[in-house]
C-alpha cells in the first residue's frame, strides 16, 4: 500500500500490522449512536449559535492509532476553543474510497478524510477537494523540506490536494538465526538482486520448512507495489510519458519478473496467496524465513516474535538501492468557507512539529520531513527500534506511485502478471506482454 500498502508503536510495546490496523478490509462496527450520526451524514454541522464551528474527520483508525487521533483531537479542543470535531462517522482506511465517493455523490462528503495516497487522484476528480497549498506553504517546517515523496504523495497534476498523514519505506528485515545456521554473512548496502536470489536459495532448507523469502501472490496491491523499486532501479516507469500506456512493458518489466522466476524455480520463496501478505508475514515471525521485503509497520510484530534481526536497504540490479514509499494523507473537503477555514487549520496543525511526533510515534509512521527526522526526540525514540533509522535512510531514493486515475487499471493486470510468474504459470515475458495489453487498452478508455 502503501501501497498497500499498522505503523510503529512505541519500542515498549507490540502492535498489529499494518494492514491489521489500516487495511483489514471489513467496515468498521458502529454502535446504535455511531450509526445514527452517520445516517445524518453532515447533518447539524457548521456554526453554532456560540460562534462554533463544528466539523467531521473521517479518520479510517482503529486500535492504537484511534487512541492517537484522540488524544490530538483532545489537544486540539484545548488549543482551538471556537472547533469541534466529530469522529463518530467513517469506516476503516481500507473502505474510505468507497465510502467517501458516496458521500461526494450525495454532496455530504465529510470535511476531513484519511484516504490512501493511490485512491488521491480518483478523489481530486471532485471540486469539493481542496486546494491545500496555502496550508502546506504556511507551516512551522518548510515545505520542501518534507521528503520528496511525502510531497509528492499528496499531489495531483501539480496541486497539493492533501497533506501527508503516513509515511514508510521498503528495505529488507533480514533473520540473523537463519544466516548464521546457513554460515551466510548478513547483506549491506550495495547487494544486488542476483545476491538476493542466491542468498535466498542458500538460506532454503525444505527438511526444515525453512524459505529463503516470501512474496505476496494474491494478485493485490501488496503483490504489486513492491515491484516498482526494481523497475524504477531498470530505468522503467509506472506509466510511460505521455500517459498513454505503461512505462515497464520491455526490459525493465521482464528483468525484474525474472527475479521472481528464479526465486520460484529455485522454490526458494515462500508464495502466500492470501491478500495483504499476512502468511508471509507470520512465516517469518516463526522463524522459516530467513528475508522478507517489508516496511517499518510490520517490526512491532517482529520483535514481539523475538526474531533476532537486521534491516538492509533492498537490493539492486547495478549496485545502488531505490525503493517506494506508499504515503497516506489527510484530504479536505469543501463543505463551505467556515469549515473549509476549520478544517484547514485542523490538518495543518497535525503537522506542527509537536502534533507530528506524537502521530508518528504513536500510529508508527516515519517522520515525514529532514528536519523532523533530525530533532532529538525522534533519534532517541528511532534508538529504542532497531532498524528503524534503516527505514528512514532509505527515504532519500524513494518514490511513489504515479497519483494518477489510471493506476488501479495498471496494478490489476500486473498483480495478476506477478501471480502467474510466482505460481510458475507464465514465463515472464509473456505474462508481461499479456498485462501490457490490458493495462493499455483501459488506460485508453480512462484518458
Amino acid at each position: 500500500m502503501s501501497l498497500n500498502r499498522s505503523r510503529i508503536p512505541p519500542p515498549v510495546r507490540g502492535g498489529p500490522s499494518r494492514r491489521g490496523v489500516l487495511r483489514g478490509g471489513g467496515a468498521m462496527a458502529l454502535t446504535g449512536a455511531m450509526g445514527a450520526a452517520v445516517a445524518g451524514c453532515g447533518t447539524g454541522l457548521g456554526v453554532d449559535s456560540h460562534g462554533t464551528v463544528h466539523i467531521e474527520v473521517w479518520h479510517g483508525q482503529t486500535s492504537t492509532a484511534l487512541r492517537a487521533v484522540k488524544r490530538l483531537v483532545a489537544d486540539f479542543h484545548r488549543s482551538h476553543p471556537k472547533i469541534r470535531i466529530d469522529l463518530s462517522g467513517g469506516v476503516l482506511a481500507d473502505d474510505m474510497l468507497q465510502k467517501v465517493m458516496a458521500g461526494l455523490v450525495a454532496k455530504s462528503p465529510p470535511d476531513v478524510a484519511y484516504i490512501f495516497g493511490s485512491d488521491l487522484a480518483s478523489v481530486a476528480r471532485s471540486p469539493q477537494l481542496a486546494d491545500l497549498t496555502t496550508v502546506v506553504e504556511s507551516g512551522r517546517v518548510p515545505w520542501k523540506q518534507y521528503w520528496p515523496a511525502a510531497r509528492e504523495g499528496v499531489t495531483v497534476d501539480g496541486v497539493v490536494r492533501a497533506v501527508p498523514a503516513v509515511l514508510d519505506s521498503l528495505a529488507v528485515v533480514c533473520n540473523k538465526t537463519l544466516f548464521r545456521r546457513a554460515g551466510l554473512e548478513l547483506p549491506g548496502p550495495g547487494w544486488t538482486w542476483r545476491d538476493f536470489i542466491e542468498t535466498a536459495r542458500k538460506l532454503t532448507d525444505r527438511g526444515k520448512g525453512t524459505f529463503g523469502t516470501g512474496w505476496p501472490a494474491a494478485g493485490d496491491e501488496d503483490t504489486v507495489w513492491r515491484m516498482w523499486p526494481m523497475i524504477w532501479d531498470l530505468g522503467g516507469e509506472v506509466i510511460a510519458e505521455g500517459k498513454r500506456e505503461i512505462g515497464f512493458a520491455g526490459e525493465p518489466g521482464v528483468r525484474s519478473l525474472e527475479v521472481l522466476a528464479a526465486l520460484a524455480k529455485d522454490r526458494s520463496v515462500y508464495v502466500d496467496p492470501k491478500p495483504g501478505g499476512e502468511q508471509m508475514y507470520q512465516a517469518f515471525a516463526a522463524g522459516r524465513l530467513g528475508m522478507v521485503a517489508t516496511g517499518p509497520w510490520q517490526l512491532p510484530d517482529i520483535r514481539q516474535a523475538k526474531i533476532d534481526y537486521q534491516v538492509v536497504p533492498l537490493p539492486g540490479f547495478s549496485g545502488r538501492s531505490v525503493t517506494i514509499s506508499g504515503p497516506d494523507t489527510w484530504s479536505v473537503f469543501d463543505n463551505g468557507s467556515a469549515r473549509l477555514k476549520a478544517a484547514r487549520t485542523f490538518v495543518g496543525w497535525l503537522m506542527e512539529p509537536g502534533q507530528a511526533y506524537l502521530w508518528d510515534t504513536q500510529v508508527g509512521s516515519l517522520p515525514q520531513s529532514r528536519p523532523a527526522e533530525r530533532r532529538p526526540q525522534w533519534r532517541a525514540y528511532a534508538a529504542g527500534v532497531p532498524g528503524l533509522p534503516v527505514f528512514t535512510e532509505v527515504l532519500e531514493t524513494a518514490r511513489v506511485r504515479p497519483v494518477d486515475r489510471a493506476y488501479p487499471k495498471i496494478s490489476m493486470p500486473f498483480g495478476e502478471a506477478i501471480t502467474a510468474v510466482l505460481l510458475g504459470k507464465s514465463t515472464p515475458a509473456k505474462a508481461l506482454r499479456r498485462c501490457a495489453d490490458e493495462a493499455n487498452a483501459a488506460i485508453a478508455k480512462v484518458r
